[in-house]
């Protein structure tokens, strides 16, 4: 009977034992099925979407860091082949047209028209391959990007700043807040002036760092909103910190309020543009850095004159500018001792002589490029820098056309200066200013066997070489600057390639 018993709790033990295992066994393959069957569900592009090709923001120039998307050439959906234009950009120096490197369709525009400080490598759009769903396309996370100029009267302003604050609570308080915050030091100024909470200010900068527009947005919210019940308490005085003098009025100027009157003293924040911002950092970049040195010489300009007229008679329009570069470029194929530029390793002598030629438009100063001068003649020069000055306006220029350039030109006659002095475009080594013509009567010899001088009427110009010193020193700026003139004065041998 025991012998029973314990052969039937063995009997009941093995059969409890199988069918664990039948049981696992099943859940097993249940769930390999589930598993399997998930993953082609999972894998397949109606549900996690077609993978896409990112349109990122190109380096543009060598200078850029980021940049402005100006208008959308194609919309989602189009179909886009090899060296199409999708869409227009701003760089720190033109307009830009970016074209496609592949086939495709535009499946999504990430990056609206409008957008502006898009950094390099952000993706501004996603292509799919040709015959793939692509509103269907995968749209990874997207970093904030700074719209065009969006009104701040958006968002609902914070309440005062003083009406939070607990009845015994020093005024010294929220500066120790500050210092747990990332604070600009003139959003950190702007705040100790107003009695701004920094708690109140929504941070847009780079790692929740608060910029002086920032605070200034938030101050302009407080302005326009209406006194409430709240204003006794608002304005109730605080104690001024230790060492700092109560004046009455803020230490310097306030932002002046839109559709306000100014106060005296008031000031309107200019929004830079990208060409505007590299323009001050490369000339802060080229005073601090390259040390300048100034030769001024005066041209006369008579031969000149006299060319041009025939010239004209022959219907060949040319400019005064254009017998300068002539000259600038035979004289650097004179001089290569002057054709050179400053690098990290050292000066650098340059193979080819590109004249660059400042040119003024809304954006500010572009320097397009003359390309192999030198051979070049006075009526290819002349076609040449009139259709640079014109792309340059149009915010059309290429990065190959306004990158490279040897040696500057910088003409102010046509504005009535007579005379002024240019700042160096680095790493270039020199930069010549010129300023406009005048008459003058000055004694000259009748010929060269004469030695009585007579009175005659000359058309001058004052020219200023400004050269790096650590490339060209004074001796060879001179050198230069007689054999420039020599050049200018004898335009018969330097008008032909």
């Amino acid at each position: 009977m025991a012998a029973c018993i314990r052969l039937g709790r063995g009997a009941l033990t093995l059969i409890t034992y199988n069918k664990l295992l039948s049981q696992s066994k099943l859940v097993t393959q249940s769930k390999y099925v589930l598993t399997s069957s998930f993953r082609c569900v999972f894998q397949s592009p109606s549900v996690c979407g077609v993978t896409p090709l990112n349109v990122q923001m190109p380096a543009l120039s060598p200078t850029m860091e980021e940049g402005n998307i100006v208008k959308w050439l194609k919309k989602e959906g189009d179909e886009v082949a090899a060296g199409d234009a999708l869409c227009e950009i701003e760089t720190d120096k033109a307009m830009v047209v970016l074209e496609s490197n592949d086939d495709g369709v535009l499946a999504k525009i990430l990056v609206q028209d409008g957008s502006q400080g898009v950094r390099l490598g952000t993706p501004i759009a996603l292509m799919v391959a040709e015959g793939e769903d692509w509103k269907q396309v995968e749209i990874p996370p997207l970093d904030p990007v700074r719209p065009a100029s969006a009104p701040p009267t958006a968002e609902v302003p914070a309440p005062p700043v003083a009406s939070t604050r607990p009845p015994g609570a020093s005024a010294l308080q929220p500066s120790v807040s500050v210092r747990s915050l990332r604070l600009s030091p003139a959003a950190r100024h702007i705040l100790d002036t107003h009695g701004l909470d920094p708690h109140l200010v929504k941070a847009t900068g780079p790692r929740g760092l608060t910029t002086k527009e920032d605070v200034l947005k938030l101050l302009n919210q407080r302005d326009k909103v209406p006194s409430g019940p709240s204003a006794p308490v608002t304005a109730a005085p605080t104690p001024s910190p230790p060492g700092v003098p109560t004046t009455g009025r803020p230490s310097y100027p306030p932002v002046s309020v839109p559709g306000k009157p100014g106060a005296p003293g008031t000031f309107t924040e200019i929004p830079a543009s990208n060409v505007r911002r590299v323009i001050a950092q490369r000339l802060t970049q080229s005073k601090s850095t390259i040390p300048h040195s100034y030769a001024s010489v005066e041209c006369d300009l008579g031969a000149v004159m006299k060319l041009r007229k025939q010239l004209a008679k022959e219907n060949i329009k040319v400019s005064v500018n254009d017998f300068i570069i002539k000259a600038v470029a035979v004289t650097l194929r004179e001089m290569p001792e002057v054709n050179v530029t400053w690098s990290a390793e050292g000066p650098q002598a340059l193979d080819s002589i590109h004249i660059s030629i400042a040119v003024a438009t809304q954006r500010g100063l572009i320097t397009p490029i003359i390309k192999d001068a030198a051979n070049k003649g006075l009526q290819e020069i002349a076609a040449t820098a009139k259709a640079l000055a014109q792309k340059a306006r149009d915010g059309k220029l290429l990065p190959e056309e306004y990158q490279g350039g040897s040696f500057s030109i910088s003409n102010l006659g046509m504005f009535g200066i007579s005379g002024f002095s240019a700042v160096i475009n680095p790493p270039q080594a020199c930069i010549l200013a010129v300023g406009g013509t005048r008459a003058e009567l000055r004694l000259t010899p009748q010929n060269q066997d004469s030695l009585t001088p007579v009175l005659c009427t000359q058309q001058l110009m004052t020219t200023t070489l400004s050269s790096d010193r650590r490339l060209v020193d004074d001796d060879l700026a001179s050198r230069f600057l007689e054999k420039f003139r020599a050049n200018l004065e004898r335009p018969q041998h330097t008008s032909l390639p």
